[in-house]
């Protein structure tokens, strides 16, 4: 028999019972599109091969992919398989209806934001995932396990804990214990730029039991906020006075024709430079100000909801300060 790389995620489903369940909680349609990802010897592929016009299996051992092959080959089942070869992170995904999957689990957290992320829109997806990981992918605001995995799964998408998995349910049995989880998109999505959502949350979370002051207050993160509030400003017509003054300057020395910055109708720069970044602006005492002002200086992440952060979100973006 095959040597399972347990290293690689390799614990293959052994239990019908657990495998059929699975298949029902994914209500199948005769039309379905299925991916599966890590099918291994192919257990849960067969069974819905049965039930669906066709499983799209994406495998990155050859030893796997060859086992798969000789358990259909010469069935009926047979032209209903696809296999594709190779890491699933770096493949585009292709078209699918719904995606069930006893997912390696080193890639669980890629692989959730990669589906969640993929366009066409899916249906939903039915996910075998460490039992940790998938009660983080469900907690709740105030909950231990609450983290920045939960609240951006949570704002793409619905997710339901379906049921627990023994260890005892695989070979070679895996260190810990399992849970099937049921992602289903939000569709339409959420109108919020997921890289600048990301970004806050990720500021928020690193400490998590830390005041939002508190978080803000970290020179990685008044330098990175700054940085994007200059680039900000320069996309629209926001310069230093300093900028000002040497345009001007260049224009005096080069052209010998003197503008006013103010008040001259035929002036591009006067119609350009609508506002300058003050001299002595702090960007750690704005971000201070939007904290205070949106209510959320003393609050922390841990207790915070996905209305909270869309409202912070907002209390940023509207005085110019960005997170990608």
């Amino acid at each position: 028999g095959i040597l399972f790389n347990t290293g690689a995620g390799q614990h293959i489903l052994k239990n019908p019972l657990v495998v059929n369940s699975i298949i029902d909680k994914a209500a199948l349609r005769r039309t379905d599109v299925i991916l599966e990802v890590g099918p291994g010897t192919g257990n849960l592929t067969v069974k819905m091969l049965e039930k669906v016009k066709k499983v799209i299996a994406c495998e990155i051992d050859p030893r796997l992919v060859g086992e798969l092959q000789k358990r259909v080959q010469g069935t009926c089942l047979a032209n209903k398989l696809e296999i594709k070869v190779g890491d699933i992170l770096k493949t585009d995904l292709p078209f699918f209806d719904a995606c069930v999957a006893n997912l390696p689990y080193q890639i669980s957290s890629p692989f959730v934001f990669k589906l969640l992320l993929h366009r066409p829109f899916f249906r939903c997806a039915i996910l075998m995932f460490q039992r940790e990981f998938a009660l983080r992918l469900v907690a709740k605001p105030g909950s231990k396990l609450y983290c920045r995995l939960s609240i951006n799964t949570q704002l793409l998408a619905r997710v339901d804990h379906l049921m627990k998995v023994g260890k005892n349910n695989f070979r070679p049995p895996p260190k810990v214990e399992s849970s099937v989880v049921r992602i289903e998109p939000k569709n339409p999505p959420p109108p919020i730029n997921f890289q600048e959502w990301d970004g806050l949350v990720r500021i928020a979370f690193v400490r998590k039991n830390k005041t939002l002051s508190a978080a803000f207050k970290s020179s990685a993160v008044e330098q990175l906020l700054d940085h994007n509030y200059r680039i900000h400003c320069s996309l629209h017509n926001t310069v230093s006075s300093f900028l000002i003054y040497y345009i001007l300057f260049l224009q005096l020395h080069y052209l010998n024709k003197p503008f006013s910055v103010l008040g001259v109708e035929n002036n591009f720069y006067a119609i350009f430079f609508r506002q300058e970044i003050p001299e002595n602006f702090k960007i750690a005492e704005k971000i201070q100000t939007v904290l205070k002002d949106t209510g959320y200086s003393e609050k922390r992440a841990r207790s915070m909801d996905i209305d909270d952060f869309i409202r912070l979100l907002h209390g940023f973006n509207s005085e110019g300060i960005h997170f990608s």
